[in-house]
């Protein structure tokens, strides 16, 4: 008899209760958006701005957003025929009209400027775009989200706690957010799969037995071949997969996270216990017995916003394991911390020490012009122990030139493709800190990074 695997209804209410904005909630959300919607136009009618349309988009305006969340998206929105020149510098006048009552504004860079405000207690981010006939016809890239908007709006209707659900099960699984820090599923790839679905448990019973390439196309419209792990194609671009974000190891984990709910459900898959930051006690007891070497490469952040740092420090963490293989260091696994002032590359290694001596193979004694160049190289050169045949071939024994994986890094890492802003910053300065002296770094998020690690 097949085991039952139906969500029980008191836990979907019981996590509703906690995520579900109350009726308080959503008057005032509606109440500063309408705000935000007269101070653009006042703002739009002062600089005598004309023809522009005012438009709120994302899980806000569509009912799926989750209590505690304060953001706000306004589109400001320009005939199509508007320069993209006269776009950015008028939809930025307008936004930072609207800022002057604003508690807090920093202006931020997607494809174009836009202008993020704390207005009211809210995170607000006011984005010019043009007003595109369809989404195939873009301008920009955030011309399309008003298209996304209307069709999650006109397809979720009875269906906005089931996202909700979704949203809040994937953050207790680590896999929510597209941004690059995460590579998880957006919010709009989280609708998108309730509406395919039809439900959150539908969603969650057909992922247990997804595989990398699934794709799904909920128009029946797709123009374009992707090779992501998912392939959600945008009903509103058949060109676009909106999973592209996505990366395997999210999505693996994803599936994990599915499976596990389904054998035992609870809320602990929604709200997971909060991990305390590692004690130093409790590291040395692990360092004593993984009988590993653990090394830490600490230098200072780089001031740039996340989604140009993370890719950075993705690929320096990659450069790094690359450059330790490439002299015979095993790399067990590697992890990436970032925060203010400092950032942490963690690499763990079989051993950060190895021999001196180092074994040099060459071609068959038979293939003599080659043999002959290759003994000659090293018979009598410095730092050689000696050499001998083996299975056909000259071996020569040689000093190895970094015995050790710290000195390595110290003289051969800024040489390494790190990207632009962290090679900046590992230039001015960086130590490699080993072993025992890890708990020198005292980041109490950084404490609670390393307790995942070991």
């Amino acid at each position: 008899m097949e085991k039952d695997t139906s969500i029980p209804e008191d836990l979907k209410l019981a996590v509703l209760e906690k995520i579900k904005p109350t009726e308080t909630e959503r008057k005032k959300l509606t109440a500063v958006q309408e705000e935000l919607a007269t101070e653009v136009k006042a703002a739009a009618e002062k600089l005598c701005v004309a023809d522009i349309f005012v438009k709120m988009v994302g899980s806000a305006a569509r009912g799926t957003w989750l209590s505690g969340t304060h953001d706000i998206d306004v589109f400001i929105s320009f005939p199509e025929e508007t320069s993209r020149g006269e776009l950015e510098s008028r939809g930025m006048e307008i936004a930072r009209e609207v800022a002057k009552k604003a508690e807090h504004a920093e202006d931020r860079h997607a494809e174009h400027p836009y202008l993020n405000i704390v207005f009211k207690g809210f995170d607000v981010d006011l984005v010019p775009c043009f007003r595109v006939a369809s989404a195939c016809q873009l301008k920009s890239a955030v011309d399309r989200t008003p298209f996304h908007n209307e069709f999650v709006k006109t397809h979720i209707k009875g269906r906005e706690d089931d996202v909700l659900l979704m949203k809040q099960f994937m953050r207790g699984g680590g896999v929510y957010g597209s941004e690059l820090k995460t590579q998880g599923f957006s919010g709009y790839l989280t609708e998108l799969l309730i509406i395919h679905y039809g439900s959150f448990e539908n969603t969650v019973k057909a992922a247990c037995f997804w595989k990398p390439g699934k794709k799904i196309d909920i128009m029946q419209h797709s123009e374009t071949e992707h090779d992501e792990p998912l392939v959600m194609v945008d009903p509103t671009d058949p060109k676009r997969n909106v999973a592209a974000a996505l990366s395997l190891d999210k999505f693996c984990m994803f599936m994990d996270h599915c499976r596990e709910f389904l054998k035992s459900p609870g809320l602990k898959f929604f709200f997971p216990p909060s991990l305390a930051p590692l004690e130093d006690r409790e590291f040395l007891e692990k360092l004593e017995s993984r009988k590993s070497s653990q090394l830490a490469i600490v230098f200072q952040t780089p001031d740039v916003v996340d989604d140009v740092l993370y890719p950075q420090l993705y690929k320096m963490e990659q450069a790094a394991a690359a450059l330790l293989h490439e002299y015979d260091f095993s790399v067990i696994k590697t992890g990436v911390w970032s925060g203010k002032p400092e950032t942490v590359i963690m690499i763990e290694l079989i051993s950060g020490t190895l021999p001196n001596v180092k074994k040099r193979i060459g071609p068959p004694v038979w293939v003599r012009e080659h043999a002959e160049k290759f003994k000659a190289k090293y018979e009598g050169a410095e730092n050689v122990f000696g050499g001998y045949i083996e299975g056909g071939k000259y071996v020569f024994e040689i000093q190895r030139k970094y015995p050790t994986a710290k000195e390595l890094l110290e003289e051969q890492l800024v040489n390494c493709s790190l990207g632009k802003h962290v090679h900046q910053s590992v230039s001015k300065g960086f130590e490699i800190v080993e072993d025992a002296d890890v708990c020198m770094l005292r980041d109490l998020d950084f404490r609670v990074f390393l307790r995942k690690w070991v």
